[in-house]
């Protein structure tokens, strides 16, 4: 298989952000990959509109004369593997050129960590993605939003709003987010995960 960004093609890519839809998850940990898309789009200079095919927002940029297209799924996400395999049907997407941005308890808050396959690690998003797709390889920018403390429950944990001192940090923590996406297009996986993990 073509390792993920390295080869100089101009097939478009897309890239998703996990996330529930409604006012009422918009600053919750599950809804970072949400936040890091919104910092894409207006890098792009675009705005989310509805997919004319799947239960999603889309918005559209270009990366070095490399289309990349923005979706945030309109459904809950435990639903997200619907709309995901719609959009990338419609714009004749493979897997290699999927990006998807999550929340990952497993690893510190405002850290990021970048792999391609792999478990689900019990995240819903992921699992109904890799289930609708039919094969978990496809590239994943892990939002790190750490664990609760003591025996706290971790699905409660993600659907909490960041705290405070977490939100004076989140406004850089998803420009990060941003960026490696936008690496992974431009210079390739094993560069991205080079820097990335190196910091």
């Amino acid at each position: 298989m073509t390792e993920i960004g390295s080869e100089k093609s101009n097939l478009p890519w897309l890239v998703v952000g996990l996330g529930n839809p409604g006012p009422k998850y918009e600053l919750t940990r599950h809804n970072i990959g949400y936040l890091v898309l919104d910092v894409l789009a207006e890098q792009f200079g675009s705005t989310f509109k509805k997919h004319p095919k799947a239960h999603a927002d889309i918005a559209n940029g270009n990366l070095n004369g490399i289309r990349v297209e923005l979706l945030r799924s309109r459904s809950y996400m435990n639903e997200s593997g619907g709309p995901v395999k719609a959009a990338m049907s419609y714009s004749k997407i493979a897997p290699e050129r999927l990006i998807v941005v999550h929340d990952e308890m497993d690893i510190p808050f405002d850290s990021i960590k970048i792999k391609v396959g792999g478990g689900n690690a019990g995240h819903n998003g992921l699992k109904s993605i890799s289930g609708s797709l039919n094969t978990p390889e496809y590239a994943r920018v892990r939002m790190g939003v750490g664990r609760p403390p003591g025996q706290s429950d971790g699905a409660s944990h993600v659907l909490k709003q960041f705290n405070a001192a977490e939100r004076k940090i989140l406004p850089n923590f998803c420009v990060d987010g941003a960026d490696a996406v936008e690496s992974i297009i431009t210079r390739g996986l094993e560069a991205t995960q080079n820097e990335v993990h190196s910091r």
